[in-house]
């Protein structure tokens, strides 16, 4: 927390960079509602394998901003982080040792922090990898045609042509 107060009050602009990224994920999280709600609309979800990659995508984008939200270690963030993880306690056989797990203890204590710290480091780079398998599975399927026009006449190669827009779009 030390660092994100240092970030704040002594970088400059630093109060800002914190505030687009708390704030971005709200507008990302609506990007992604809107391209959920553009699949359902076209049907994208019959390509089965780019579907289910995108809706693990989805819970992974969710694990992330839920860690990422109990990361200022306030009363809202402690006891969300509470009431979420003892929900994982009702898997059967193992989800109290999966609750105690993922807290590093017996309660939401600092070992739950650290690790929830880790867990929104690495999800991003999890993220990562799974959004190129979904881009593979969706360039394998072809994207999804709205207008239900027969365009093989019209297709180009995937690479180099969207697979270097695609790398672009990663890398910015």
């Amino acid at each position: 927390f030390s660092s994100v107060a240092h970030i704040c009050r002594d970088v400059n602009y630093g109060w800002l960079i914190r505030s687009m990224h708390a704030n971005g994920a709200s507008f990302f999280f609506i990007c992604i509602y809107a391209h959920i709600g553009r699949g359902l609309y076209y049907g994208s979800y019959l390509y089965k394998e780019t579907w289910n990659i995108g809706v693990m995508l989805l819970l992974l984008v969710m694990m992330t901003a839920f860690v990422g939200y109990v990361l200022p270690w306030g009363q809202m963030s402690f006891w969300g982080a509470t009431v979420i993880t003892n929900l994982l306690s009702a898997v059967p056989y193992v989800g109290g040792a999966l609750v105690e797990w993922i807290w590093g203890g017996f309660s939401v204590d600092n070992a739950t922090l650290t690790r929830f710290f880790a867990f929104h480091f690495l999800f991003p780079f999890v993220i990562a990898g799974a959004t190129i398998l979904h881009l593979l599975f969706l360039h394998e399927t072809g994207s999804n045609n709205p207008a239900g026009i027969n365009s093989d006449g019209d297709k180009i190669s995937f690479h180099p042509y969207f697979s270097y827009k695609d790398l672009l779009g990663f890398a910015g």
